[in-house]
């Protein structure tokens, strides 16, 4: 069996949001850090299916003997970027009952009613698992700043609750993965006209979509305002190239190996006499 492509570049590195950064500068085809074609990463998603449900699955282990450590995997987008791919073709390779996936949709009367982060607070993962925002908290500084639903006075107050609250987040032992999967405004109108012309994907149109198409820039600036504001140490963002599928995956894959790995996670030590306990089951 042929080796798979790695990358040549940590997308931790590559596709970090830093000092000087500029969304507009960033090819939605491009990409960054992987040297290798279409086939090349969708062999690596596979071969590295394994390494990312273990070192999950000793996540989980040492959140049922008191570990605090946790993980939390943010996907923002545009509509049609791929966030429901990186969930079935990622996330998918784990254990489901170490994570804990959650779609935010308009926020009901009751969420209305309190402050935005009310119900986001109540989504963050448990110990030992691996919780996924399906949108999040940022569409409170997003679809708000477009529409101008919130004032730049209350857009600042968010931002700064923000990153509070990720910064609580971390310190009770949350390891934070945010991405933006960045499409083009053309890539975007292929991937509606595929819906439409595909029976078995009406159900994923919706007329919604293109009317907040047509805030397309207004939609890039306030991702650019997001990002200035809340791309932090222990929470940065992280822009991911998504014209390309194949590359989104696998480049999320590796940020979510990277972020596990620092965790230096083992498997529980057993607090039993592992021999005496073998005998016993061996005489049973």
């Amino acid at each position: 069996m042929a080796v798979p492509v790695e990358f040549a570049k940590s997308p931790a590195e590559v596709l970090k949001v830093g000092a000087g950064f500029s969304l507009a500068r960033v090819d939605p085809e491009s990409t960054p850090g992987y040297p290798g074609a279409k086939a090349d990463g969708k062999a690596l998603l596979i071969a590295q299916d394994a390494r990312l449900a273990e070192l999950q699955e000793k996540l989980f282990a040492e959140g049922k003997f008191g570990s605090s450590k946790r993980l939390l995997l943010i996907l923002q987008a545009m509509d049609t970027a791929g966030k429901g791919g990186i969930v079935s073709h990622v996330v998918g390779a784990m254990d489901p009952q170490g994570v804990q996936l959650h779609a935010f949709k308009a926020p009901t009367d009751e969420e209305k009613s309190h402050d935005f982060l009310w119900r986001i607070e109540k989504q963050a993962p448990a110990a030992g698992m691996v919780g996924v925002f399906d949108r999040s908290h940022f569409e409170d500084v997003l679809i708000h700043r477009v529409h101008g639903w919130a004032d730049t006075t209350e857009l600042e107050r968010r931002y700064a609750a923000i990153n509070d609250f990720e910064s609580r987040l971390a310190e009770q032992g949350t390891t934070i993965v945010k991405v933006m999967l960045n499409i083009s405004k053309d890539e975007q109108k292929e991937r509606l006209i595929a819906r439409l012309d595909d029976p078995s994907k009406h159900w994923k149109y919706s007329r919604s979509d293109l009317a907040e198409r047509a805030y397309w820039d207004d939609y890039m600036d306030a991702y650019s305002a997001a990002f200035e504001k809340t791309s932090t140490d222990i929470a940065p963002w992280h822009v991911v190239p998504a014209n390309r599928k194949w590359y989104a995956r696998i480049a999320v894959q590796q940020l979510l190996l990277d972020a596990l790995e620092r965790m230096d996670l083992d498997w529980p030590k057993a607090d039993f006499d592992v021999a005496a306990e073998r005998a016993l089951v061996v005489d049973s």
